[in-house]
């Protein structure tokens, strides 16, 4: 699939959006910002990346954290994932949040997020006055347990 991509003013000297690895899932979105930003404990900031996208109908982009962001600093998308629309042509930015106890300093080019490419359907939704019987039922949060039986 190819997706268009466009390198914002603020994104010039920056590389493109990557794989890190022929494994990898998400491209890495790196911080097209013109000084440092510090994110103090409990705030957010949206940090812009420098470019824009053109992906085709039937697609999305989903921004999510860096697992070692989360895990060694506290720092994650807010919105996680945040979806980009295939009809959306602005810049792309993280919203960061640090759940951790220090400020978070986040420099020019620092690797933010990571973009994930899915494909998506629109669904036709069918109003009904019932609906069929699962084993969860109407069961809410927590209503499957946390454990697993073992046999």
């Amino acid at each position: 699939m190819k997706v268009g991509l466009k390198r914002l003013a603020n994104g010039q000297d920056l590389a493109l959006p990557h794989y890190a690895t022929l494994g990898a899932a998400g491209l890495d979105l790196l911080a097209a910002i013109d000084g440092d930003v510090e994110i103090a404990p409990g705030r957010r900031a949206a940090i812009p990346c420098g470019i824009a996208i053109e992906l085709p109908l039937g697609v999305e982009a989903q921004v999510r954290p860096r697992s070692g962001l989360a895990l060694n600093h506290g720092v994650t998308v807010l919105n996680a994932p945040g979806t980009i629309d295939s009809d959306y042509r602005g810049e792309i930015k993280a919203i960061l949040i640090n759940h951790g106890d220090v400020p978070f300093m986040i420099k020019r080019g620092t690797k933010i997020a990571q973009m994930v490419i899915a494909r998506h359907e629109q669904a036709q939704i069918v109003e009904s006055d019932s609906l069929s019987d699962s084993a969860r039922g109407a069961g809410g949060f927590g209503s499957t347990g946390m454990t697993v039986k073992t046999p």
